[in-house]
This record gives C-alpha cells, sequence and structure tokens, in this order.
C-alpha cells in the first residue's frame, strides 16, 4: 500500500467544494479532514497534527486569517493556503503578509491546487531539514556562509542533511571558494560522529615527503629529524571524521596507502612495524577533474571508486547569483560588527557591479571584496567605488548574446520577486506576463517564489 504524503486539514463552508476538493486530494494520495465548521476545525488541529491547512477567506463566524493565527498557535509553522474569491485578493494578499503560504482565486483548477499543495509540503519538508543541519551548526561551527535562496543549493543541502546520517565515503567536487570544506563540517556536525574529531587536511598544501608522514603519524627515527614518534591525522581522526582537501593531488605513493585505509581501516606509520586500527568517516573534496587524471595515470582508478561513493558537487556562485544579494548582506553584517563599524547596506549601482561579476573565486572571492569594501567605507552605505576594479567586471560584457540575456532574466524575476515578497500575481502583472507564461520563467531558471516570502 502506498504511504500517505500527508495530513491535510481543509475548511470551507461551501460544502459542494468542500466535498470536491476533499475527493481531489484523497485521489492524490493525501489523508484529508474535511471540516465547515472553524470551531471544528480548532478541534480537531488540537487533536492532531496536520502537515497543511487550507482555508476558505470567508468563514460562518470569522475569516481564515483568524483561523490562520489560530492554528499557527497551535502547530506552529503549518503551511496555510487561503482560497478567496476574487472580490477579496487583497484580503489575502494581506493573509500572507500575515503568514499564509500562498493564496487560490475561486474558481481555480484541481491540478493548480495539488500543485500549490505539494510545493507547499516540499518547502516545509526542505527547511524543516535545513534548519536541523544549521541546529547543529549554529551551536558548533560558523555555518553562517551558507546563506542561499538558489534552489540549487537548497536540495543541495537537503541531500547533505541525509548523507550525514550514513557512514559512507563522501566525495564533494566544487571549484576554489565555493565551500567544499564547509559541507564536509556540516556532514560531520550532523551525523552520530558529531562529538568526535573533525580533521581536515590539504592534500596539496603538503609535498610529498611530508604528507604521509602528517596521514599517517610516524615512528622515532623512521627519518632524519624524525626524534620522536608521531601521531598522524587519520590517528587524530579516530572515531570522527577525516576531510581531505585537494585529494587530486596526492602522490600515487600516498594514494596505495590511502587505499588500504578505506579498504581495511588500518594503516603502518611511517617506520612502523605493526598496523594500526581506525574508525573514521572519510570525506574527500577536489576542485579536479579525477576522472581525466584517472585516464592520465595520476589516480589510481580503483581509489577513485572508492571514493566515488556519494558525490557532493557545489555550483559555483556564477550559476546562483539570485544568492548574491543574501550574500552580500550576511557578510555586511558580519564585517561591520567585527570592525565595529555601522554598515548597513550597498547602494543599487554597487550590488548591479556584484551581480555582473563572473566570480572566479566564488563565494570566497565575494566575502573578501565585502570585507574590502567594510574596512574602506567611511558611511554607512556601500557605494559602487569601493565594489571591484572597473576591469575586473568587463567579462560578463563579452558574453553570447543569449546566455547574457538569460542572466538577467533570472536577476530579473529575482528582483521582482523579492519586491513582491513572492506573491507571484503581483510579479507577473509588474513584468507584464501572463501568471502560467510567469510560472514557465520560474521553472525554467529553477526558481521557487515561496523562498521570497516574509516570515
Amino acid at each position: 500500500m502506498e504511504a500517505l504524503k500527508g495530513k491535510l486539514l481543509i475548511v470551507d463552508d461551501d460544502l459542494n467544494l468542500l466535498e470536491l476538493m476533499k475527493l481531489r486530494l484523497e485521489s492524490s494520495g493525501y489523508a484529508v479532514e474535511a471540516l465547515a465548521d472553524e470551531d471544528e476545525a480548532k478541534t480537531a488541529a488540537q487533536a492532531q497534527a496536520f502537515d497543511l491547512a487550507i482555508l476558505d477567506l470567508q468563514l460562518v463566524r470569522s475569516d481564515g486569517i483568524t483561523l490562520m493565527q489560530e492554528l499557527h498557535r497551535i502547530t506552529p509553522g503549518v503551511p496555510v493556503i487561503i482560497l478567496t474569491a476574487h472580490g477579496t485578493v487583497e484580503s489575502a494578499v494581506e493573509a500572507m503578509k500575515q503568514g499564509a503560504y500562498t493564496y487560490l482565486t475561486k474558481p481555480f483548477d484541481a491540478r493548480e491546487l495539488i500543485m500549490h499543495v505539494e510545493h507547499a509540503l516540499e518547502n516545509r519538508r526542505m527547511s524543516s531539514e535545513i534548519d536541523r543541519l544549521k541546529e547543529f551548526l549554529t551551536e558548533r561551527y560558523d555555518f553562517g556562509n551558507i546563506v542561499t535562496r538558489s534552489e540549487q543549493m537548497k536540495t543541495l543541502l537537503h541531500a547533505v542533511a541525509r548523507v550525514a546520517a550514513t557512514e559512507s565515503t563522501v566525495f564533494v567536487r566544487g571549484e576554489s571558494g565555493t565551500g567544499k570544506e564547509l559541507i564536509a563540517r556540516a556532514i560531520h556536525l550532523a551525523s552520530s560522529r558529531m562529538d568526535k574529531p573533525f580533521v581536515a587536511v590539504n592534500c596539496a598544501a603538503l609535498p610529498e615527503t611530508l604528507l604521509e608522514s602528517e596521514l599517517f603519524g610516524h615512528e622515532k627515527g623512521a627519518f632524519t629529524g624524525a626524534v620522536k614518534s608521531a601521531k598522524g591525522l587519520f590517528a587524530q581522526a579516530h572515531e570522527g571524521t577525516i576531510f581531505l582537501d585537494e585529494i587530486g593531488d596526492m602522490p600515487l605513493s600516498t594514494q596505495a596507502k590511502f587505499l588500504r585505509v578505506l579498504q581495511e581501516r588500518q594503516f603502518y606509520p611511517v617506520g612502523g612495524e605493526r598496523p594500526l586500527q581506525v574508525d573514521v568517516r572519510v570525506i574527500v573534496a577536489t576542485n579536479q577533474n579525477v576522472e581525466e587524471l584517472v585516464k592520465q595515470g595520476r589516480f589510481r582508478e580503483d581509489l577513485y571508486y572508492r571514493i566515488h561513493v556519494i558525490p557532493v558537487t557545489l555550483p559555483p556562485l556564477r550559476d546562483r547569483k539570485e544568492d548574491i544579494p543574501v550574500l552580500t548582506e550576511h557578510f555586511l553584517r558580519k564585517f561591520s560588527d567585527r570592525m565595529g563599524k555601522q554598515v548597513k547596506g550597498i547602494t543599487p549601482g554597487a550590488l548591479q557591479r556584484l551581480m555582473r561579476h563572473d566570480w572566479p573565486g566564488n563565494v570566497r572571492e565575494l566575502e573578501n571584496t565585502i570585507e574590502y569594501a567594510v574596512a574602506m567605507s567611511s558611511h554607512d552605505i556601500v557605494t559602487e567605488d569601493m565594489i571591484l576594479p572597473a576591469t575586473t567586471v568587463t567579462e560578463e560584457m563579452v558574453k553570447p548574446l543569449k546566455e547574457a540575456r538569460e542572466d538577467f532574466e533570472k536577476v530579473y524575476l529575482v528582483k521582482l520577486l523579492e519586491i513582491t515578497q513572492g506573491n507571484v500575481s503581483s510579479a507577473s502583472n509588474l513584468a507584464g506576463k501572463y501568471r502560467a507564461d510567469f510560472y514557465n520563467l520560474l521553472k525554467k531558471y529553477n526558481i521557487n517564489p515561496a523562498q521570497f516570502k516574509k516570515e
């Protein structure tokens, strides 16, 4: 028997519509409690937990907004869809300001209702996963850099939350500055090993002669200068997590020993005669094409298949430019607090300059850019002259016309949704587009309007 998709509460004094919605939603796999009386609805909400509520704006003794507020007191965070007639759209917009997820204007298509229910439940589920992950990280590590409005990153964080519960090796791929170590720490701190060590090493930062000793330790006298025995990073990470960044730069000789750790969970320290057992979760990362390194004979094929168990790919900042405004706001607060300044915002021209830049250094480059701007600012607003030399923003101007148009279109859609706080009807009106066409554009760029609603 197929599992239920969720438990829904519907409240409407139109009994025919109430029954129709109940049948449609039940046929789509939902458990539905359909009620015509708001007092009965409050009693039902106190007796059982609902995943979502659909409320008519005009009820017998009160209104949907009042009932929504009552339901939120009983079950904080439960998403609410408001049903309204054409003449009361303004009230429905007010309901969204008060905390409704969205509204539907009667008469509506059953498919549109089901689509909004699915989106609301998916949004709540993903937000719950991310909130759970952030609860761990807020206490233990500065997870603030993973500030996002991008659907790509929301989906990735949701996957990270699920990956964290496993013991499998994770392969994180991403350009420099995208936050690979941050994701590795997130996985560790959301896992059962969170109270154990997290040990990070950059394989490219150590010469071949030192990397093996750093990873596996050495015995006294194993080489010149080894005046005493030393515990390696694998031993230090026992029962915790070891993060090997830039795994593509690991020498072939060290790769063989690393493969033994993955296969047998044991290794020999340099100069050691007895193997050491180790219990570690392994996370590796690279900004290189490891498959190409395998073809070139610079990376062991058997090791590649051992580490490429659960791949996690971090998108570059240029592919999620809708995150630039929220990241900028976050970094402004961070560096203003750190420097004891009162920098509160950024001019439209300065933000436009940030949006036009291609960000080869990704989030790290953006962070450094904002740190410089805050340090140089003598006012409470960052101006355009403090953001990047003029020569660095010309790359975008030579893009193919189609790509440049799509970049503008995506940023334009995000800005509309910011202005309208995620209200698709208002945003489509401002854009001069039919609502259905506007939804198609949002789907094209994988933009979720729910992310722009004010809490």
